[in-house]
């Protein structure tokens, strides 16, 4: 792995005060600049959440999915517990925000969220996990406590997850298929 990592800089937050740090990972054919979030003081075992980017739900308060829900979930949850939130730029579980757009042009018509990436020729979810074990290890991490509903992550990581910590909010009618199709589909436990 091809790896740049930034300098530690303050991030004042309405969720509170945290450190960033950003970690330039160089692939094949893209660069993608991930983020790491975290308190100052770290518990020996400390809670993580692995967020993957949704634009359309992170920055816009998009309610077909409840991706902003959880990340404020989580930002306000470390704050308290001590934790990190990685924020890794996989949009639309790696698909890329206009393929994620066609994505959804395709859910308007009745395709549910993966069948609707089957139908663009990608996986349900192409997210990959091995830039999360380079974190873990930069920061001499390997037991977590992990924020997720994703049993996919459970599996995808080399830190010994001690604790799987539940990340039951976002619920809106607006995404209530989404969620059902998560859960029945992908094995999200929700």
């Amino acid at each position: 792995m091809n790896i740049e990592v930034s300098n530690v800089a303050n991030l004042p937050t309405k969720h509170g005060d945290f450190l960033i740090q950003s970690f330039k990972e160089q692939q094949p054919s893209v660069i993608k600049e991930h983020l790491v979030i975290f308190t100052k003081d770290l518990e020996k075992i400390p809670t993580v959440r692995i967020h993957s980017e949704c634009l359309t739900g992170d920055a816009i308060g998009s309610i077909k999915c409840d991706c902003q829900a959880q990340l404020n979930y989580a930002l306000d949850f470390i704050n308290e517990k001590l934790g990190m939130v990685i924020y890794l730029r996989q949009e639309g579980r790696d698909i890329g925000l206009f393929n994620k757009v066609n994505a959804y042009s395709l859910q308007d018509q009745g395709f549910d969220t993966v069948e609707a990436n089957h139908q663009l020729g990608f996986a349900s979810d192409q997210r990959t996990y091995e830039i999360v074990d380079f974190i873990f290890d930069y920061y001499k991490i390997n037991k977590i406590k992990l924020m997720t509903n994703n049993p996919a992550k459970l599996n995808g990581i080399k830190a010994k997850i001690v604790e799987q910590v539940p990340v039951k909010v976002g619920h809106t009618e607006q995404n209530s298929n989404y969620l059902k199709i998560k859960k029945e589909k992908m094995d999200h436990i929700l």
